[in-house]
């Protein structure tokens, strides 16, 4: 592991070091900082594959990588873990920030100032909230994600984003106080913020103060809820992501991913069966939680008119079902539900560009293009009918009118997504939610006996995940009548080479996801399998040692 675990620092220096220099060169040379910024994101994206390559290869016992950026042991030092819940989250946000990027280069890159610093902070904010091992340092790089996503929610100016952007950011202050405050009582309690070391005091917690314990848990929990956008602390997700630009909006997805990825971090980690009677805690309140977000969500769907704001909806439906499944606590139903992120996350990734995209025509509040560079060909409008041909009542041509190409790309676009978001065979929505009810009536597998009935809560899922892809299917298929079927005189939009292969992309990522299904799910059960086995992980992190330091006969000059 020597030379891999110098490449786990490599994701959070890169974009670092990237927005620096982006920073220096100042806003007069654009054209530099974006193909910098792009070059930055392709690299990323190369390390975040190469470091899943290298977890997927090892065996359980040797696939955790520990680096200690400042040499100091744990739990003194900081230390960065590379686990396959890690290494999957880090090529995740690779995917969507080069997708992004691809995206914003067409256009909304020019709509504001310092967008490029800004995109590298968040995504340096993303890796290090995925690699770090203690709360402390999970606070900062939440603060940086954070922080530049102020600045990339405003970017464009309008008073939607402005208004949408007040209330995103007093929301997401208050949640940070939370973060402190039960981090702080934590400490208190253990004498220490290191994720492994938590893991080890926790069942040696005395009786006495066990509910302050439990206390600071909640609090925290409660900080990471705000950010997973569980309801009823999600009102300002959906407002602050319709208002927000189509590539941040893009970008965003991953974001509400960040919280549930600590939830399930440090709830598998810290409350596990060997926590003793702080087992499990807080376990039920995740479930019914996810339920009732997944409920109000699949009812809200169906009220929406955006496209924009039924993304922001999907995303609570796919926060909702993954909180729900991860409550249960079961390795098959865990690995059946991460697989189901990587496919929600892409295609609400593609879903948040394309509404963008068909909106394009119908905005009033539309970024003008600085130049041509990039256009694609005029769309194909409707030819005019030659005589012979009938005509309807309005002497519109019944037969041999042409479809316009850019609609064409973009009803067909829709109906792909849209599929993959309902979860209709044979897209990769469908296995995702296929594998989780799967799970819940077969949690040792197929074929084995199942120990007890399923409970109420696991048929309330099952009747949840059915009826929320009945809701979504009615919605989508309403907005996309009104789009692409209603007759009405609306121009083509003009779309770029850019924009168009973001969407690409990102769908033909889902088709590749729903062919290669079954090594993609094996990877997710075996990330299930390495979150039970907790003592892999606290093993590998509390026996990392530093690097010893140049000695005294080192330093003497040689004669």
């Amino acid at each position: 592991m020597s030379g891999m675990s110098q490449l786990i620092i490599a994701p959070i220096l890169l974009p670092l070091l990237t927005a620096a220099i982006m920073l220096l060169i100042g806003e007069k040379h654009r054209q530099l900082k974006a193909r910098l910024n792009l070059l930055s994101s392709f690299v990323g994206l190369g390390i975040a594959v190469s470091l899943l390559l290298w977890i997927r290869t090892q065996g359980q016992a040797e696939s955790i990588g520990v680096y200690l950026p400042g040499n100091w042991p744990a739990p003194f030092g900081i230390v960065l873990v590379l686990d396959h819940l890690s290494a999957l989250m880090l090529t995740l946000t690779g995917i969507i920030g080069v997708s992004a990027l691809l995206f914003a280069r067409a256009r909304w890159d020019s709509a504001g100032a310092s967008f490029h610093a800004l995109f590298q902070i968040q995504l340096m904010g993303l890796y290090g909230a995925f690699l770090t091992a203690d709360l402390f340092n999970l606070f900062v790089f939440f603060e940086v994600l954070l922080a530049a996503s102020y600045g990339l929610l405003l970017h464009g100016s309008g008073r939607a984003r402005v208004r949408a952007g007040l209330h995103y950011i007093a929301i997401n202050l208050f949640a940070s106080s939370l973060f402190l405050v039960g981090a702080a009582m934590l400490y208190g309690v253990t004498g220490t913020l290191n994720m492994a070391d938590l893991a080890l005091k926790i069942p040696l917690v005395p009786e006495a103060d066990r509910g302050l314990l439990h206390a600071g848990a909640a609090i925290l929990a409660v900080a990471f809820l705000v950010k997973a956008g569980i309801w009823p602390l999600n009102f300002w997700l959906v407002p602050a992501y319709a208002s927000a630009s189509a590539p941040v909006a893009a970008l965003f997805a991953i974001m509400t991913k960040v919280g549930l990825y600590a939830l399930l971090r440090l709830w598998t980690l810290l409350f596990s069966d060997q926590a003793g009677a702080s087992a499990h805690f807080g376990g039920h309140w995740l479930v019914y939680g996810g339920l009732m977000t997944l409920a109000i969500a699949a009812i809200s769907i169906l009220a929406a008119q955006r496209l924009e704001r039924m993304a922001g909806l999907s995303i609570l439906v796919s926060a909702g079902t993954l909180l729900a499944a991860v409550g249960f606590a079961q390795p098959a139903l865990t690995g059946a539900a991460l697989f189901y992120l990587v496919s929600s996350t892409l295609a609400l990734c593609a879903l948040f560009l394309l509404a963008e995209l068909i909106e394009r025509s119908r905005s009033a509040n539309e970024v003008p293009l600085e130049d041509e560079e990039g256009v694609m060909p005029s769309p194909l409008e409707s030819l005019h009918p030659p005589k012979g041909i009938n005509l309807d009542d309005e002497q519109k041509a019944v037969i041999g009118q042409v479809i316009p190409w850019t609609m064409a790309f973009l009803g067909l676009s829709f109906i792909a997504c849209a599929l993959l978001i309902i979860g209709m065979p044979p897209f990769s929505g469908f296995i995702g939610k296929l594998n989780l009810i799967s799970a819940l009536f077969n949690p040792l597998g197929l074929g084995r006996p199942v120990e007890q009935p399923l409970s109420a809560s696991g048929w309330a899922l099952v009747a949840l995940l059915i009826l929320s892809g009945l809701a979504s299917l009615i919605a989508f298929g309403r907005v996309g009548i009104q789009r692409f079927w209603k007759p009405e005189e609306r121009p083509s939009p003009l779309l770029r080479r850019y924009e168009c292969l973001a969407v690409v992309a990102l769908l033909g990522l889902c088709t590749l996801l729903s062919f290669r299904a079954e090594p993609v799910l094996r990877y997710t059960q075996d990330t299930a399998a390495s979150l039970q086995a907790t003592d892999a992980y606290i093993q590998a992190v509390m026996a990392a040692r530093p690097r010893p330091g140049p000695t005294i006969l080192d330093l003497q000059v040689q004669p």
